[in-house]
């Protein structure tokens, strides 16, 4: 596991999840009351970005068919989705968002 810069935190609000890209995986940011957290920002059912989803609290939605998803555990809460979304952990030092790759 490596530890990559992703962002300033500045970058995410707790209305819009912030999308990045890299090391071959496409993963989606959130802000939930001042916490950071990671998953997958492609939904399992069908591609469709969850950074594009609609945030609820601590859920996203998935712009797609409204699978709805727990931000900070990646569990899957309604159909048409079937599986999680897989997590990352994820650290904050200087105001900067890295992840465990």
């Amino acid at each position: 596991m490596t530890l990559q810069l992703i962002a300033a935190c500045d970058k995410v609000t707790q209305d819009a999840p912030y999308a990045y890209e890299g090391q071959g995986k496409k993963i989606a940011i959130y802000r939930v009351n001042n916490e950071f957290f990671a998953t997958d920002n492609v939904c399992p059912h069908a591609y469709a970005l969850m950074s594009d989803g609609f945030v609820e609290g601590e859920t996203i939605e998935c712009p797609l068919h409204g699978a709805v998803f727990n931000i900070r555990t990646g569990k899957c809460m309604g159909p048409p989705a079937e599986s999680d979304l897989e997590t990352y952990p994820v650290t904050v030092v200087d105001n900067k968002i890295f992840l465990h790759l």
